[in-house]
């Protein structure tokens, strides 16, 4: 009887420690995007002055669409890089911010003390970030010239990583 419990538990304890070994130390989060290398959802979504910003009025350059919030730390630590990517790339690359799930008087506030690197759009119901399958924030999407997602990084987008990924596209 005792021998029968062990042998049972062991089958279903063993299984177990292998997934969770295997698992350990993979961000979850970290999940191909099924987008990459597929057309861009297209959106048409308002500024925070009320401006409106369609994506398509970007076909013919790239394109970084970055999910943030006020919230999200990582964003936060991001948003010098995203400041400089903008900088660097003006005229030749448009960066658009799509509000994650955050208040508009908080993005402003943001924005004031901390400087914009492109339009921050408002996502009314999260809509496009559903389109795109946002998990949580930061992610950032590259769109080429063409229209076509060519990565998404999940987390923070590094200096290194968008001058590798814009650099191939110009």
């Amino acid at each position: 009887m005792n021998r029968t419990a062990l042998v049972l538990g062991a089958l279903l304890v063993v299984p177990l420690l292998l997934f969770l070994a295997v698992s350990l130390g993979k961000d979850p989060r970290a999940i191909d995007s099924p987008l990459v290398g597929k057309e861009a959802p297209t959106f048409t979504l308002e500024d925070l002055e009320g401006r409106v910003y369609q994506l398509a009025a970007s076909r013919g350059r790239p394109v970084v669409i970055n999910f943030w919030a006020t919230w999200c730390q990582p964003c936060v630590v991001e948003h010098p890089v995203l400041l400089s990517g903008a900088r660097r790339y003006a005229g030749r690359v448009d960066f658009v911010g799509v509000v994650y799930q955050d208040e508009p008087a908080a993005i402003r506030q943001f924005v004031a003390t901390r400087g914009a690197w492109g339009p921050s759009l408002i996502d009314p119901g999260s809509r496009v970030a559903i389109a795109y399958g946002v998990y949580g924030a930061p992610e950032t999407f590259i769109v080429n010239a063409e229209g076509t997602i060519v990565e998404k990084v999940t987390g923070l987008v590094t200096p290194q990583a968008l001058e590798r990924i814009l650099g191939e596209l110009l």
